[in-house]
C-alpha cells in the first residue's frame, strides 16, 4: 500500500441546478471547450503574420464553421463509443445510443466526425480543407483538457491500481478499495497541456505557413500522448486488455500516429505555401 493515498475529493456531478434543470460538469467541459476554442481559433486567424499574409478564411466564415464541428464532435464522439466499446450493450439496446446525458463518448470517433465536418464544410465554402484543419487541431487542445478534468469531477476513467511508488494515488469512489492513479490528470497535463504548447510554439514559428502540418504534429503528439496514459488508465470493464496487453484506446492511437507522421512529410515536401499580403 502507498505511504500515502490522497482522498479524491468528492465532487457533485452536477454543476448547476435551476429547478429541473441541471447542467453537469462534463456539459460545461464541452461548452466550454468550444467557447474558448472560437475565441482562440479567431485570435489565430484574424494575425496575418502567422499566416505570411492574409488567412485563407473569414472570421465569418469560421463562425459559420462552429456549429458542424459541434456536431461533428458529438456524433462522431457517440458513434466511435458505440462501435469501438461497448457494440455488443448497444446492439441489444439501440434506444440506449441517443442517451448522451448517461455518459459515453469517444475521443476518436469524434476526431473522424471533426474531420468530416472540415472536409465538407471547407468544399462547401471554398475554403482550403488542411489550413481549416490546421486551426481546428491548434485549438483542440483545450477541449481535451476541460474534459479530461470533467472525467476527473465525474470519477471516471480512472487509472490502474498504484503502488508505493506513487505517493499521489486515490482511492476512487467507484473504484474499489484499492488507490489509483488519476489517469484523467495525466491526460489533461498531456493531452492537454504539453500539446497545447507544442501546437502554440510551432504556430508561432510558421507551421500554418505549411497547410497540414499542425495536423500532423496534432495527430503524432496525441497518439503518442494517449498511448502513453493508456499504461496508467484502467482499460474499459467490458473490454479489459486486447491483444497483447493492448487496450482500445492505444490501438486506435496508432492509425494515428501514422496519419501524423503522413500529414508532417506532405506538408514539409510540399513546402511554405505563399499568401496575397492584405
Amino acid at each position: 500500500m502507498p505511504f500515502l493515498v490522497i482522498a479524491f475529493p468528492v465532487f457533485d456531478p452536477i454543476a448547476i441546478a435551476i429547478g429541473p434543470i441541471a447542467i453537469r460538469w462534463y456539459a460545461l467541459a464541452y461548452i466550454g471547450g468550444i467557447v474558448l476554442g472560437w475565441l482562440y481559433a479567431r485570435a489565430i486567424i484574424r494575425n496575418d503574420r502567422l499566416w505570411g499574409g492574409k488567412a485563407p478564411m473569414t472570421l465569418q466564415g469560421f463562425d459559420d464553421f462552429i456549429l458542424w464541428v459541434t456536431l461533428g464532435i458529438i456524433l462522431g464522439g457517440r458513434t466511435g463509443y458505440v462501435l469501438f466499446y461497448n457494440f455488443g450493450y448497444f446492439a441489444q439496446n439501440p434506444m440506449e445510443i441517443f442517451a448522451l446525458w448517461r455518459g459515453g463518448m469517444s475521443f476518436h470517433g469524434g476526431f473522424m466526425g471533426c474531420v468530416i465536418a472540415v472536409m465538407a464544410f471547407g468544399r462547401s465554402r471554398g475554403i482550403p480543407v488542411l489550413s481549416l484543419g490546421d486551426v481546428t487541431c491548434a485549438v483542440g487542445p483545450i477541449g481535451l483538457l476541460l474534459g479530461r478534468i470533467a472525467n476527473f469531477i465525474n470519477s471516471e476513467l480512472w487509472g490502474r491500481p498504484a503502488d508505493a511508488s506513487v505517493p499521489w494515488a486515490m482511492v476512487f469512489p467507484n473504484g474499489g478499495p484499492l488507490p489509483r492513479h488519476p489517469s484523467q490528470l495525466y491526460e489533461a497535463g498531456l493531452e492537454g497541456i504539453v500539446l497545447f504548447i507544442i501546437l502554440a510554439l510551432l504556430i508561432r514559428a510558421g507551421a500554418l505557413k505549411r497547410p497540414g502540418l499542425t495536423i500532423g504534429v496534432f495527430a503524432l503528439c496525441y497518439g503518442l500522448a494517449r498511448i502513453t496514459s493508456e499504461f496508467f488508465r484502467e482499460p474499459d470493464p467490458q473490454l479489459g486488455f486486447l491483444w497483447g496487453g493492448l487496450t482500445m484506446g492505444m490501438i486506435l492511437s496508432i492509425p494515428m500516429i501514422i496519419a501524423g507522421l503522413s500529414f508532417i512529410a506532405y506538408a514539409w515536401r510540399r513546402g511554405p505555401q505563399p499568401r496575397n499580403l492584405p
